[in-house]
């Protein structure tokens, strides 16, 4: 009997894993549905058609206009003005979440509890408090959850990834990080009609207000919905660095700044950021969003060579080649250019994991070690001291 029982235990769990195969779409196609349409969701949506093997099956979203411009990618996609609706149907396999940051967590919960498996835009969490109860939900359910942060499948990171494991830049004990941008700065509030939008569903369980088009469309910039500089912008290279340097938390944080060239939103315009990890490694990030020139970079300093790493590529200069103190490089050693966005890759990654059931580039409890990074350096920038995590 036992015997038999066994037989049979392993016969139903070949046809329960075959048969969840067949069900996550028809021919393979995968049926994917947005969350939160906007900009970057728009852009990872059609990355997803250009990856191909998906279809367009609904859109969420609160804000009309939004909602006209998906159906531009997928006309015949049902809307939903409740993103709960769309989780309730059977048929979509899989969501991309591009919320403000302040509904990652809960959305991306919501959306496990269904049975979808989810894409959500970086940083995965809003608070250190909500990235433990994303994790743990992530750990109870049986869908993957990839996280925004595309340099993880981008080529050219990867290479330079090896070359630092490698030990080719020797010892590192300091990375300088910056990003700079001209975005912030406009001559008048942006357009917000307030009669198409459902403005307490954009709100969630933030504090209620009336309809602000500065809060609206410069969201990542109030703490309300978003986290300015390191959760923007740093958030990528944090998770990169994590990733490169196997790094799990940082001893502590400290950040100085302030709202130096622009003065409608919460977060600093113009920041500086110290983060100190176990085996003496400093990790230091400053910008500013009044100029544009250079980017963002990550320079990784080796006494035996330092490393330019940024979108575009990646370059290693060897120490001694020049003359000590002069500013100039020597010829690069090793250079690789990028190309093309690696978000192209990320998103084929995630669908790949949708239908093979592996985990995917950038799951979601590495994800919440960089995002808590960032809270913490913002932490530390709000109540003007110096922060580890045990304190907050």
């Amino acid at each position: 009997m036992e015997a038999n029982r066994r037989a049979f235990l392993k016969t139903t769990a070949a046809f329960t894993a075959a048969s969840h195969g067949r069900i996550r779409g028809a021919n393979n196609r995968i049926r994917v549905a947005g969350i939160g349409c906007g900009g970057r969701c728009q852009y990872l949506l059609k990355k997803c058609l250009e990856a191909g093997g998906c279809e367009m099956a609904a859109f969420a979203e609160v804000y009309q206009p939004r909602m006209r411009q998906a159906k531009h990618i997928a006309p015949a996609a049902d809307e939903y003005g409740d993103y709960r609706k769309l989780l309730d149907r059977k048929d979509i396999d899989a969501v991309v979440i591009g919320s403000p940051d302040h509904w990652h967590v809960p959305m991306t919960i919501d959306a496990l509890a269904a049975g979808k498996d989810v894409y959500v835009e970086k940083p995965v969490s809003h608070t250190i408090e909500e990235g433990e109860r994303l994790k743990a939900a992530v750990a109870a359910s049986k869908n993957l959850v990839q996280v925004g942060y595309q340099q993880r499948s981008w080529e050219h990171f990867i290479e330079a990834r090896k070359a630092v494991q490698s030990g080719r830049l020797g010892k590192i004990t300091l990375v300088l990080a910056s990003w700079y941008q001209i975005w912030l700065a406009l001559p008048q509030p942006p357009a917000l009609n307030e009669n198409e939008i459902d403005w307490k569903a954009w709100l969630g369980s933030a504090p209620s207000r009336p309809p602000d088009p500065w809060r609206y469309a410069r969201w990542r910039w109030f703490w309300d919905y978003g986290g300015g500089h390191l959760t923007d912008l740093y958030s990528h290279w944090c998770d990169t660095l994590h990733w490169i340097f196997a790094l799990d938390q940082p001893l502590y944080a400290q950040a100085a700044g302030g709202k130096y060239a622009v003065d409608f939103q919460d977060c600093a315009d113009t920041i500086n950021c110290f983060w100190e990890y176990p085996g003496k490694l400093a990790i230091a990030y400053n910008g500013t969003m009044h100029c544009s020139l250079d980017g963002g970079n990550i320079l990784m300093r080796g006494d035996k060579a330092m490393m330019k790493l940024n979108r575009d590529g990646f370059a290693v200069f060897a120490e001694g080649k020049v003359p000590t103190e002069r500013t100039v490089y020597p010829e690069p050693e090793v250079q690789m250019r990028s190309a093309r966005d690696g978000t192209q890759d990320h998103v084929a990654n995630f669908l790949d994991c949708v239908r093979s059931r592996k985990q995917p580039n950038a799951p979601a409890g590495e994800a919440v070690t960089a995002a808590n990074a960032c809270h913490l350096g913002n932490l530390a920038y709000r109540r003007g001291k110096r922060l580890s995590l045990a304190e907050v």
